[in-house]
């Protein structure tokens, strides 16, 4: 029993480790997030209940701010299930290695699976074991734990200081995605959807288009796609 704890604190702690540079580097988004919610009129402990319930960054400070612009609430639902839909994506993805696991694992890890937990899951052994699942749960739960903390930070810094949202801290979200697509960039593929993503993000971005990063992720993958079905042919 005592071999078994001590296997299941290792795991943890790994799990914590590996994702403590991605922990720390949304420690701007999450503070940029508190102080926001404080500055838009938000009390503390609702503030703090976003990040401890939503637990997803972009989706957090789109919310505030449609609610704050007295938003109706499907415009509000509907902006946070869009932005929200890539997490669809991940647990497809991750469906077969985690469907045999009780409800419980599927559930916890379910909730915990954010961007950065999503980016240490690409090996093929993750999720395998009772050894790799616990270090899962080490990293989605150490980053939920730093993401509330940022937060509440965010909300200290936002009722005792000027408006932190004039400082930049929202570049935080685009160097944080920025740090998690490199390092998947292995095919040509993959570079063309990224490549042609961004291009098209920023074009529609110019021209004023609502849906323009949703817009552009359907572009650059479609275009992907074609390149990886081109290559296969030849």
């Amino acid at each position: 029993m005592n071999l078994r704890k001590k296997a299941i604190r290792v795991a943890l702690l790994k799990g914590a480790t590996d994702i403590l540079p991605l922990s720390l580097a949304v420690l701007p988004w999450g503070v940029l997030f508190g102080s926001l919610a404080i500055q838009r009129g938000f009390s503390w402990f609702e503030a703090q209940l976003f990040s401890a319930i939503i637990f997803g960054g972009a989706v957090q400070i789109v919310t505030v701010e449609l609610m704050a612009e007295n938003t109706p609430l499907l415009v509000v639902l509907f902006s946070a299930f869009v932005i929200s839909s890539r997490h669809f994506l991940y647990g497809l993805a991750l469906r077969e290695r985690l469907s045999t696991q009780s409800a419980a694992w599927r559930v916890g890890l379910g909730f915990l699976l954010t961007d950065e937990l999503f980016s240490l899951s690409g090996t093929k052994k993750a999720y395998q074991t009772q050894f790799r699942l616990y270090c899962a749960l080490g990293a989605g739960g150490s980053f939920y734990i730093a993401w509330n903390i940022w937060t509440a930070l965010g909300i200290f810094a936002g009722t005792w200081l000027p408006d932190l949202t004039q400082l930049g801290l929202d570049f935080a979200i685009a160097a944080t995605f920025i740090a998690l697509v490199v390092p998947e960039i292995k095919s040509k593929s993959i570079l063309i959807c990224v490549m042609i993503s961004a291009l098209s993000s920023i074009v529609l971005s110019i021209y004023g288009q609502e849906l323009a990063l949703i817009t552009a992720a359907i572009i650059g993958m479609v275009s992907g796609f074609w390149a990886q079905q081109l290559d296969s042919r030849s």
